[in-house]
């Protein structure tokens, strides 16, 4: 019961981080890309201080040693190298969104080729991990074939005139999120809520510095994107975060990040049903072969949660 409550809190998750694709979409038609970013990690810096201002007043009642507040005190250079990483894998993201012409379905095309990351970072554990003379998992090379697959029949639906420019930064974006998770895996002991916040705030002046050299945007701008700002803000990086927060608590690792990856499916919902974006059958061939492998990509984590 516990790990479909935690499943279903991850959906949730999941749901929040695709359809923000489609309020990124129609940001990017208003306003520049450091102007957004800069916005929604204003946005969800102040709603996760207010969470960490509550659970601090809870916890501090319950903390009695001096290692419990060394844990929930907060951590100033893993959130800094971690926001630095977060904002050129958020600016990436958003930029090349702001790439694709009115024809191509962006959000549906921006979600799937952002979650390859899930097959790089599969990749790059497993170098990390196997010892001389190991070979790859046979799955996480499936994987890796079924997504060049799948990236031919999304990208090239139309020969090298269905590439876009937005298709190769969204790649980019996904190494930038590979690294971006790489990094936050050597700071599991610190307080998770306090490092998102953190490394929020460091995107945030990072994106507010560029703004303002090569944007300078009006208010009246960034008022007539409030809308999506707000709920990239406030859903996707506050409440989505707190969800996956809590998810992880009661799925097992595999099955957390099995669902969290229904992000890319979301996406394409989304774009469809608000943007009224459509995607060519070979398209969504590729996007149907591009999440059968993240799914692959994942099986040997799997695997070694459900070994005694």
């Amino acid at each position: 019961m516990k790990n479909l409550r935690g499943s279903l809190i991850l959906l949730l998750a999941a749901f929040f981080w695709g359809t923000t694709f489609v309020a990124q979409t129609s940001a990017s038609e208003k306003i520049g890309t450091f102007t957004f970013t800069v916005s929604r990690c204003v946005v969800g810096s102040l709603f996760l201080g207010i969470v960490i201002l509550l659970k601090d007043n809870v916890l501090l009642k319950k903390t009695e040693n001096a290692a419990d507040k060394r844990k929930n005190s907060w951590p100033w250079i893993p959130g800094i190298m971690c926001g630095v990483v977060l904002f050129f894998a958020m600016n990436t993201q958003q930029f090349g969104i702001g790439l694709y012409p009115e024809e191509a379905a962006a959000s549906g095309r921006a979600g799937f080729l952002t979650a390859t990351y899930v097959v790089m970072v599969a990749v790059v554990v497993q170098i990390k991990g196997r010892k001389n003379g190991d070979k790859l998992d046979g799955l996480v090379i499936l994987s890796i074939l079924g997504t060049v697959v799948g990236m031919y029949f999304l990208c090239m639906s139309k020969g090298f005139s269905g590439f876009y420019i937005g298709d190769a930064v969204e790649l980019l974006c996904a190494c930038c999120f590979t690294a971006h998770i790489m990094v936050i895996d050597n700071y599991s002991d610190v307080d998770s809520v306090k490092l998102s916040c953190m490394q929020f705030i460091t995107s945030g002046l990072l994106s507010g510095i560029m703004c303002i050299i090569l944007e300078r945007p009006q208010m009246a701008d960034i008022l007539s994107a409030a809308g999506p700002i707000l709920y990239a803000g406030i859903l996707s990086s506050g409440v989505a975060y707190t969800c996956q927060m809590i998810g992880q608590k009661y799925a097992e690792p595999a099955v957390a990040s099995i669902v969290m990856s229904l992000e890319s499916v979301f996406a394409v919902l989304a774009g469809c049903i608000i943007l009224n974006e459509i995607m060519s059958k070979r398209e969504s061939l590729g996007c149907i072969l591009v999440f059968a492998s993240v799914i692959l990509a994942q099986l040997p984590q799997f695997k070694k949660t459900k070994e005694p």
